[in-house]
């Protein structure tokens, strides 16, 4: 039986499957892949999702099961980052016919962006932390003193002020229509600036036993902390408390969005939890081919049998709520969107305002020359990432967004 994957090998190596037949796969993207290949603590072999495309130090779309050791910029910057979808009980119809004033209110229940004003308070934060985002705050403020005492380094940094807040980029707030015309929210979002300041910090600590132990590596951001280190277990507790605030930084911009939402629509309806903790940049202790191992996925999403899961398309294109089919030689693992085709520099430069615009017809979003870096054509396809993947996951939901709010 033909597999779903391609496999890519080289002498000495471990393998790398690669679930990319009729998508684009670039070949920085494969020697990155090969470079984290070479570590001998991968287990089995790495496991490469359609979306994949070049990140720093580990390629964006890819599966990475490891013993003894773990590698910090393989997790990336943006701990926990992940998706939340609820399904309500309104329908296309019960919205209003204009859905400016719906996204001006999102806009106003969740801080996003980014403009530094001169009282040098970032706009995408809080000033002063609403009682709600205090609430939030306190099942989190025992563990990150319990770092701090560790890692002073991390005890300024945007904390609560980034809780319940949407920030830049990719991050996106989205009101979409399911196959049934059903009103659904779905949001995506991280650890903010704590959880960047987390993995920024352990990187280079990463670097720095490297150094210590004269270790060479086909790239310097492959430095790894083995087990039994000095910094191992605290990275470890670091990122499992960033990816706890991820969560609940999701819950609480998903519930604000709600409010929103009844603020404009002023019919009673009821909203159901579809698809929640669907991290997709993060470790997870699991167990694979008879071995315990540290999975990490660096723009993937866990897909074990029956497990949901939701994979977004870009500002224009559809999105997913998925099941996930338990594919072991995937390490049960889907991909976490689309994947750029396009860096933001390329995107500005080849990509007018005007086929922006186009792109984005029937979407309440904005469309000025600052978020051209988003623009659809600079994804995948998000149709041909879903078909590179049918052994993965199966279809349960198909969205598509008529609000999108970006950073």
């Amino acid at each position: 039986m033909a597999t779903a994957y391609e496999v890519l090998y080289e002498q000495g190596q471990h393998p790398v499957k690669a679930w990319t037949r009729g998508v684009s796969f670039d070949d920085n993207s494969r020697q990155q892949l090969l470079n984290i290949a070479q570590l001998p603590f991968i287990h089995k072999w790495l496991a490469v999702m359609p979306d994949v495309h070049l990140g720093k130090g580990a390629t964006i779309g890819s599966v990475i099961p490891t013993i003894g050791a773990v590698i910090p910029a393989a997790v990336g910057v943006d701990l926990g980052c992940g998706m939340m979808a609820v399904k309500t009980s309104l329908t296309a119809a019960q919205l209003p016919d204009s859905l400016t004033a719906l996204r001006s209110a999102i806009e106003k229940s969740v801080p996003h962006g980014w403009v530094a004003q001169r009282n040098g308070r970032d706009t995408g934060s809080w000033g002063q932390p609403p009682e709600d985002i205090v609430q939030a705050w306190l099942p989190l403020n025992e563990g990150f003193e319990r770092l701090c005492e560790k890692h002073p380094c991390l005890k300024n940094t945007n904390n609560i002020k980034h809780l319940g807040t949407l920030g830049t980029g990719n991050h996106f707030i989205e009101i979409c229509l399911d196959e049934t015309n059903a009103v659904w929210v779905m949001l995506h979002s991280g650890s903010r600036g704590v959880g960047n300041r987390i993995g920024s910090h352990f990187i280079e600590l990463a670097k720095k036993e490297m150094e210590r132990w004269f270790i060479h590596l086909p790239d310097k951001d492959l430095a790894y902390l083995p087990e039994g280190s000095e910094h191992f277990k605290d990275y470890l507790n670091a990122v499992g408390w960033a990816q706890d605030f991820a969560l609940a930084n999701r819950v609480v911009m998903m519930s604000n969005t709600l409010r929103a939402l009844r603020e404009v629509v002023p019919i009673p309806f009821t909203a159901h939890l579809e698809a929640v903790n669907c991290h997709h940049n993060y470790i997870s202790r699991e167990h694979h081919y008879d071995k315990n191992v540290l999975v990490t996925r660096k723009g993937a999403v866990s897909a074990r049998l029956g497990e949901m899961g939701i994979i977004p398309g870009s500002m224009g294109a559809k999105s997913f709520i998925v099941r996930g089919l338990g594919n072991e030689e995937s390490f049960c693992s889907c991909s976490h969107g689309a994947g750029r085709v396009m860096s933001r520099t390329e995107a500005k430069k080849r990509v007018s305002l005007a086929e922006h615009i186009q792109a984005t017809a029937g979407v309440e979003c904005r469309k000025d020359a600052s978020v051209i870096d988003e623009t659809p054509s600079a994804y995948k396809p998000i149709d041909a990432v879903m078909a590179a993947q049918a052994d993965l996951v199966e279809i349960v939901h198909t969205l598509k967004q008529v609000v999108c709010v970006k950073g």
